[in-house]
């Protein structure tokens, strides 16, 4: 019988026998084995109660778990890796050490689900299928965009978050740190950014809709922001799991919270507060003059100190160009420099932060808006109205991330039957549909398919006031992206996955996440 795994690997055999954990055992790995392994001993000691040393070799006779960088299985990517168990024991191997964590996540699932409980699991007896297993993910780029903007959420729940993506495979955490609803990190330049724009008196009740002409408010302030220590701990928490973190500075729109914080920075013809609301704003865009570029430089020079990633967000979406249209002194820089209209303007406007980010050795990346007026040399689209952004942009030979609305957008109800779901922000997104999801459109060649980096789905939290209610939104459709992401197109089939996911559901029990548990659609 197949082991229950999830996202599926690439080749499952299943063998004869069986390996069963004891107190006695061992992991032993060297060199760039090792960090994987004191991971695996550290997931592995809270509900076992062993504690499992990891050392250089196992003892003749012992049995144990042996971790091993392996340069002979380099066809399989960074991140591919060889898994066998067997009566006597466990080899897990793999070309770099990015594999070897994959390999342990493996590993995790073939153990008894109570192996995800955080304390001791009493009577179990951690027991292993024989099985062969060589693996590695479909693409480079697997992950999951979190707003903490309109609804802050606690460290702790970020570091569970990221461990719930590692568990999935899934090596990026998108984190939106900045919009009209609140700025999130601290910049030590610009103490106001978090001193003001981290706060709101009050916020909206219930959905949005253009028919309301009353807005009903809680009454309750909302705010908070990461410290700059704090930024660093997720980091690293995120690092050794194999998962890297990219931060997302939205400019030069939905950016209402640092112009309250600075209002030099804007162009409207009022000062601002902190949006209360969930809406686009018609004023909610920095002034394109050179004090703004500097304060931008500045605060993206902070920020490029903080996550050492390849990959820093600058948004670029839903930028309601007429503040630039009704300001004179912005119409006449335009003229200045030459810019026919808004979208050039704007295209100006990531030009340039792609320099700053090029001159700190980063890549530049942005909402598919990004293309309006002429894309930045070397940007990378993150398409998310739909596939058509993406597919243009990498027909043009840029780099692409798939995270269209119409599969990744978890903010979207999961049933038909809305009334019997939790506020959401509208659309409707069954597992089933993000199960069926291929983040390489029909209409690319196979050169340009090169070019999909992969897939992340959303997270917008204007309806999501806490950790509880994201969990419900993004389980179990992540699981169902992850299959997308890691395991191949061909083969794919919903009734193993409905099956696979069945089992799956009983780790997410053991962790406590609070998944959806009503009938898939």
């Amino acid at each position: 019988m197949l082991p229950q795994l999830v996202p599926q690997p690439v080749k499952v055999q299943p063998l004869a026998g069986e390996f069963i954990l004891s107190p006695d055992a061992a992991i032993a790995a060297q060199d760039e084995a090792v960090p994987a392994a004191q991971l695996l001993a550290e997931w592995l000691s809270k509900p076992t109660a062993y504690r499992l040393p990891v050392q250089p070799l196992l003892p003749p006779g012992l049995p144990g778990i042996r971790l091993e960088i392996d340069l002979s299985l380099a066809a399989l990517g960074r991140e591919g890796y060889r898994l066998e168990v067997i009566d006597s024991g466990v080899s897990l191997r793999a070309p770099a050490p990015a594999g070897l964590l994959y390999a342990a996540q493996t590993l995790r699932q073939l153990f008894p689900p109570e192996i995800f409980s955080q304390q001791a699991a009493n009577g179990i007896s951690w027991t292993l299928p024989c099985v062969e297993i060589e693996d590695q993910p479909r693409f480079g780029w697997r992950g999951s965009m979190l707003d903490v903007s309109r609804h802050f959420m606690p460290l702790e729940f970020i570091e569970r978050y990221i461990d719930l993506l590692a568990l999935h495979k899934m090596n990026v955490f998108h984190w939106h740190l900045t919009d009209d609803q609140g700025w999130r990190i601290e910049i030590k330049r610009y103490p106001r950014l978090t001193e003001i724009g981290a706060w709101r008196p009050e916020t909206v009740v219930g959905r949005m809709s253009r028919s309301k002409t009353e807005l009903e408010y809680d009454g309750i302030p909302h705010g908070g922001f990461y410290t700059q220590d704090e930024i660093r701990r997720v980091v690293e928490f995120a690092r050794r799991r194999g998962v890297r973190v990219v931060p997302e500075i939205e400019v030069p729109g939905h950016s209402q919270a640092a112009i309250a914080a600075y209002p030099e920075l804007g162009c409207g013809p009022e000062p601002l507060e902190v949006a209360t609301q969930w809406s686009i704003f018609t004023y909610d865009v920095y002034n394109p003059f050179e004090p703004t570029f500097e304060f931008l430089e500045n605060v993206f020079g902070e920020v490029a100190d903080l996550f050492p990633g390849l990959f820093i967000h600058v948004g670029g979406d839903e930028v309601r160009k007429k503040a630039w249209q009704e300001n004179p002194a912005v119409q006449q820089h335009m003229k200045d420099l030459g810019l026919a209209d808004e979208h050039a303007l704007q295209s100006h406007f990531i030009r340039r932060l792609e320099t700053t980010l090029q001159g700190r050795g980063r890549r530049l990346v942005g909402w598919d808006e990004i293309l309006e007026g002429g894309l930045a040399p070397n940007a990378t689209v993150m398409s998310w109205r739909g596939e058509t952004g993406g597919i243009a942009a990498a027909q043009a030979g840029h780099d692409v991330v798939m995270a269209p609305n119409t599969y990744a957008y978890f903010d979207y109800y999961q049933a038909a039957n809305k009334e019997a779901e939790p506020l959401a922000i509208g659309g409707f997104l069954p597992l089933s549909k993000v199960y069926s999801y291929n983040p390489v459109p029909d209409e690319l060649t196979l050169e340009q398919a090169g070019h999909v980096l992969g897939t992340q789905f959303q997270i917008w939290t204007e309806y999501m006031g806490g950790p509880a209610q994201v969990e419900y939104m993004a389980y179990p459709r992540a699981c169902a992206l992850s299959e997308a992401a890691w395991s191949p197109h061909e083969g794919k089939d919903w009734k193993s996955f409905t099956t696979r996911l069945a089992a799956h559901l009983k780790r997410l029990d053991a962790l406590k996440v609070n998944y959806r548990t009503a009938e898939w659609e």
